[in-house]
C-alpha cells in the first residue's frame, strides 16, 4: 500500500514539473515573441550635436498631414518637355542619395540643426528638360501650401527634397513623404508634404505666406516680412 502512494506522489511531481516546463518554455510563451522597435534617431554627426525630430515647433497651416503612400505621386510638370509622375519609390530609386547638415531657422524665433538625406531637385528637374522660358520652380504641398524659387536657386545650389532625417524616415509631422531643405532661407520657404514640383514663367508668382506680406526671396540675411 505504501508503494502505491509513493509511486502515485512520484508520478504527480514528474507530471506537474513537465506542466510547467512546457508551459514556461513552450512557443506560446510571450517570452520568445520578439516585439521589433522603431529605428532610433541619431544625435551626433561627426562631431556636431544635432537637435531632435521632437525639437520643432508645429506651426503648418493645416495640421500634420498624413499622406497615403500606396497613391502618392511626385509631380515634375510645367514648362518642361518630359512630365513626370513618380512614386515614393521611383524617387528614392531612381537618383543618387544626399547626405547635409543643414540648420533650418524658423521666424518664431527657434532653429534645428539636423543631418537631411534626400535627392537633389536639379537632377528631377533636368530628367523632365525644362523649357528655356522656365524662371521659375514652384513647389505645392498636400495640404494646399505653395512656395517659390527661382530657377538659380535651384540649379546652381545643391539643394534637396529630403525623405529622412537624423537617418530615420520622416515623420508625418515633418513632411513625410518629402521636405524641401531650402538652404540659407527662412523656415517657411522649406514645404512639407510636397506632391508637385511645377516650373514656370511667372516671376510674380507668390506662395501661401508671400502673398500675405512674407518675403519672396526668404533670404535668411534679410528681414522675411516685407
Amino acid at each position: 500500500m505504501k508503494k502505491l502512494i509513493i509511486s502515485t506522489i512520484i508520478l504527480y511531481v514528474v507530471i506537474s514539473v513537465t506542466v510547467i516546463a512546457i508551459s514556461g518554455c513552450g512557443g506560446d510563451s510571450k517570452m520568445d515573441e520578439i516585439e521589433e522597435l522603431g529605428p532610433a534617431e541619431i544625435r551626433e554627426y561627426e562631431g556636431t550635436k544635432l537637435s531632435s525630430v521632437d525639437d520643432f515647433r508645429e506651426n503648418s497651416i493645416k495640421g500634420p498631414q498624413q499622406v497615403d503612400i500606396e497613391s502618392y505621386q511626385l509631380k515634375v510638370n510645367g514648362l518642361v518637355e518630359n512630365p513626370k509622375n513618380y512614386t515614393y519609390g521611383e524617387v528614392i530609386d531612381s537618383y543618387q542619395h544626399y547626405k547635409k547638415l543643414v540648420t533650418l531657422d524658423c521666424v518664431e524665433g527657434w532653429s534645428v540643426d539636423i543631418l537631411w538625406e534626400g535627392v537633389l531637385i536639379r537632377e528631377l528637374i533636368a530628367a523632365s528638360s525644362p523649357l528655356p522660358s522656365t524662371k521659375v520652380v514652384i513647389f505645392h504641398a498636400y495640404d494646399g501650401y505653395t512656395t517659390s524659387f527661382p530657377l538659380d536657386y535651384i540649379m546652381n545650389n545643391d539643394i534637396i527634397i529630403a525623405y529622412r532625417m537624423n537617418e530615420i524616415d520622416l515623420p508625418p509631422e515633418r513632411g513625410y513623404p518629402f521636405q524641401l531643405v531650402a538652404e540659407s532661407k527662412w523656415g517657411y520657404k522649406w514645404i512639407k508634404w510636397i506632391t508637385e514640383i511645377e516650373l514656370s514663367d511667372d516671376v510674380d508668382y507668390k506662395g501661401y505666406w508671400e502673398s500675405r506680406g512674407y518675403s519672396d526671396t526668404g533670404d535668411l540675411d534679410k528681414d522675411f516680412f516685407e
